[in-house]
């Protein structure tokens, strides 16, 4: 992108109809770590990669727990992303006071996109330079939402934001309609697989990513959002390893072929 005349306020419109200023908190979100999102009918799996800015720093945080039914994943700037994932906890604690039950993710998607918006028609304000993906359960079941800086927000099966998010995305198409019966665990491995996807040369492993999930066991009792620990994020990933390892198996009709070209005994 590149500097015109009307991209130096927020409120003022190109004669094409369009806010360049909106447009560059977007193109933010693509420059960000990349985050995947996926649920089924029960559970929703948010994961994340973590990028140092140099050789000599930690990383920073990119799943937020904003209450016990829901939590966040991030990509742009962190520092928007702690504001509103602050701004989300709180909305989630004053529901919680006021009504003694937990607010449904579509109303927290919600309250989270018009904070967004009024940064869009305010010349004394910025759009925040940050997507998240919101991840919760409520009685309708799981769910995952992106809200986007312009202020709008999507609800979605599974998606992918950040930096080289297309691969991700790519893998998630191919996969994502038998995502409503999947279990946890296999949820989390796709997620650690999209998150594979979008790293270059980098080899995953627990130390540079992040995974979190929130869902309902089969009994009905909830299991709060909560961050997997990375020693059964490393096992996991383990597994899959093995697994893409392992020789397949010969079919049926290798082995008569096989049958077929032996030499015929003597009689």
């Amino acid at each position: 992108m590149f500097r015109n005349q009307y991209d130096t306020d927020v409120t003022t419109w190109s004669p094409q109809g369009r806010l360049f200023q909106v447009e560059y908190a977007m193109e933010a979100v693509k420059q960000g770590s990349a985050c995947v999102g996926l649920r089924s009918r029960t559970h929703a799996v948010l994961a994340a990669a973590n990028k140092p800015a140099s050789e000599l720093s930690s990383y920073q945080r990119k799943v937020f727990r904003v209450a016990e039914h829901a939590g966040v994943a991030l990509a742009g700037l962190t520092a928007d992303g702690r504001v509103l994932s602050r701004f989300l906890r709180n909305e989630c604690i004053n529901h919680s006071f006021v009504y003694e039950a937990p607010l449904p993710v579509s109303r927290l998607a919600l309250k989270l996109a018009d904070k967004a918006q009024v940064c869009t028609q305010r010349s004394w304000k910025r759009p925040y330079g940050v997507g998240l993906l919101v991840a919760g359960l409520d009685e309708t079941g799981a769910h995952l939402y992106y809200n986007c800086p312009s202020g709008n927000y999507f609800e979605y099966q599974a998606f992918a934001i950040g930096s080289r998010s297309q691969a991700a995305k790519t893998f998630l198409e191919r996969r994502f309609e038998g995502y409503n019966d999947y279990t946890p665990e296999q949820l989390i491995k796709d997620a650690l697989s999209a998150i594979k996807e979008t790293l270059q040369a980098e080899k995953l492993t627990s130390s540079n990513c992040t995974v979190a999930i929130v869902g309902r066991k089969d009994d009905g009792t909830i299991e709060p959002f909560e961050m997997i620990d990375a020693k059964r994020i490393q096992e996991i990933i383990d597994s899959m390893e093995v697994a893409e390892e392992a020789p397949a198996e010969p079919s049926s009709m290798q082995e008569e072929e096989r049958g077929s070209d032996a030499a015929p005994m003597d009689i």
